[in-house]
């Protein structure tokens, strides 16, 4: 980037229309705390972003002549960024005191300088597996309708279908255009009842889950047709269960064991991964037998204090996430986190040092830096406040690779063959 691109806020009316502010610059949040932007921290908005309307919360911005926060009376702005790409710094606002909770995103800080829109976020992956630009939606739609047509008595078939045309699933979306990363939804239950949880929330949260859960339990040969279908279509096939409309997927443990070996037994090839919360270790070994490549577990935080009140686990503790972790590797299991980032929280000091110990007593492989998508305020109610200031994902991220020259950072599944 520009090393002296200093971008202005943006704001928006009720009707929807957005502007920059003439003169106030760019504001973020890093933790509990609101200052300037880096040269590190911005990037040029990327494709396949988009930008929000925040309502009940003032645009708030830097005076570069007083060096004072001034606010406006009119709304905060904020970014959604595209995959691949992981947030510095969230957006920076006043609050009104009636405002409720935001819907279940990541509200990167956003603004505007040289005619290009700017925001806080590196770039930590270039895989270009949920990019849709270029392929028109007929192609998407002619796929699922063909998966429909093969499979008309599966289940699992019908469900992704749905996803992938009602939902824009991007992840439904490559299983309906043969490439790259299958879903495998399987667990219509969870042993978790996360903040933010996308397909099941209480009447009470305010905010509407984004898609809605599996009601099922997938036979093992619904889920086996759908990967030896998409193995047929994709060279290097991943194939994922624990998905954004399910819950745990541990908890169909058996399911998944049977449905994997028998893939397995049949000359079934690729990478085949689990998205877990990781808090049954005892089904590492069977799954691991059955021919499970790998796991991801997904943590906010690998601090009990601030994992347990946002996973609010049920029957299971983080030392259970831990124990899972050791028993992967120990069957040989290529282990990756699903790190739910937030700036200010997952940088600081104390979360760092508690990173390093866990790389370090299970050996795991690989760190998916993924956006944790919550209302900013609402996480800070529920968890502990930071107690050192961030040091920037930038330096996060070279601080682990100096530590630990083999792990590897991204944003989704690896290939790792098989």
């Amino acid at each position: 980037m520009k090393k002296n691109v200093q971008p202005r806020i943006l704001y928006a009316e009720e009707d929807g229309n957005i502007f920059d502010h003439p003169e106030l610059r760019l504001l973020c949040r890093k933790g509990e705390h609101v200052l300037p932007p880096g040269p590190k921290d911005i990037v040029p908005l990327p494709e396949g972003s988009d930008i929000f309307l925040l309502p009940d919360r003032m645009a708030l911005g830097l005076n570069p002549e007083s060096g004072e926060f001034e606010y406006l009376e009119a709304n905060a702005v904020a970014a959604f960024v595209s995959p691949g790409y992981t947030l510095t710094g969230s957006a920076a606002y006043l609050s009104d005191e009636d405002a409720g909770p935001l819907p279940l995103f990541a509200y990167g800080a956003v603004g505007y300088a040289d005619g290009t829109f700017w925001v806080c976020a590196n770039r930590t992956d270039s895989d270009p597996r949920q990019q849709f630009g270029d392929i028109p939606d007929q192609a998407i739609e002619r796929g699922a309708r063909t998966l429909l047509k093969q499979y008309p008595e599966n289940r699992l078939v019908q469900h992704l279908a749905h996803c992938a045309l009602e939902y824009c699933c991007p992840a439904a979306k490559n299983l309906a255009l043969g490439r790259y990363e299958a879903p495998l939804p399987t667990a219509a239950g969870c042993n978790a009842n996360c903040v933010g949880c996308i397909s099941r929330q209480p009447q009470d949260s305010q905010f509407p889950p984004t898609q809605e859960r599996i009601r099922f339990r997938p036979a093992p040969e619904e889920i086996t047709q759908i990967m030896h279908a998409h193995a047929r279509s994709e060279a290097k096939p991943i194939f994922s269960f624990g998905q954004g409309c399910e819950g745990e997927p541990l908890t169909e443990a058996e399911t998944i064991r049977r449905a994997v070996a028998d893939y397995r037994d049949k000359g079934g090839r690729g990478t085949v991964n689990i998205n877990t919360n990781a808090s049954l270790p005892d089904t590492m070994a069977p799954l691991a037998r059955a021919g499970v490549s790998s796991i991801r577990v997904s943590l906010n935080s690998v601090r009990s204090e601030l994992y347990t009140p946002y996973f609010r686990p049920s029957g299971y503790s983080f030392g259970d996430v831990r124990a899972t972790i050791r028993a992967a590797k120990e069957q040989g299991l290529f282990v990756s986190l699903n790190y739910l980032y937030f700036p200010g929280v997952n940088d600081t000091e104390e979360e760092f040092e508690a990173l390093a110990d866990l790389v370090e007593s299970t050996g795991l492989d690989f760190i998916q830096l993924r956006n944790l998508n919550l209302d900013p305020e609402l996480y800070f109610r529920i968890i502990p406040a930071p107690k050192t200031p961030a040091m920037g994902l930038a330096n996060f991220r070279k601080r682990l690779r100096k530590l630990f020259p083999w792990l590897e950072f991204g944003y989704f599944n690896p290939y790792l063959g098989g």
